[in-house]
């Protein structure tokens, strides 16, 4: 590969390797990467401790817009692998519970997620691994810093 290769340009070429890999795994599951995206966060802040979870919290975590939140619900929703349920705290809002298909789901899919991240960092040692992640976590914070005070999102 070309050590020319602009920064930015590197990165999309390797988020296009790891979406087609996954896109790919996720066809035999029946999902999109945007909505294993969501029910990866549901299940993420769940675990989290979060105590209700409602659209405009996938809304932020995903940074997608309202309506495109509300399809990609409704159908994880009629694929039964969430549900929403009137709030215990504020009866017009509606929290949204992971299913335990979607549990058990998700489970086989961030196992796929490991292995397209295996095939992708292979020829790395776990040393290089960790620090690949070390860096990257380093330039998100830096990226969603900007957002977080008025920026514009990345």
């Amino acid at each position: 590969m070309d050590r020319e290769l602009p920064l930015g340009l590197r990165f999309s070429l390797l988020h296009r390797a790891f979406r087609k890999r996954m896109d790919a795994l996720l066809r035999e599951k029946d999902l999109t990467g945007a909505q294993f995206c969501v029910l990866s966060t549901l299940v993420h802040m769940e675990d989290g401790g979060a105590e209700e979870i409602h659209q405009k919290d996938l809304e932020r975590a995903s940074r997608v817009t309202h309506p495109t939140m509300t399809e990609i619900i409704k159908r994880l929703e009629k694929k039964e692998l969430l549900r929403c349920e009137p709030s215990l705290r504020d009866r017009r809002y509606k929290q949204i519970r992971s299913t335990d298909k979607c549990r058990s789901l998700g489970e086989q899919v961030r196992a796929m997620e490991e292995d397209a991240t295996r095939w992708l960092c292979r020829g790395l040692c776990e040393e290089e691994t960790r620090q690949l992640l070390a860096i990257t976590d380093v330039m998100l914070r830096n990226a969603f810093e900007d957002c977080q005070e008025g920026g514009s999102r990345p």
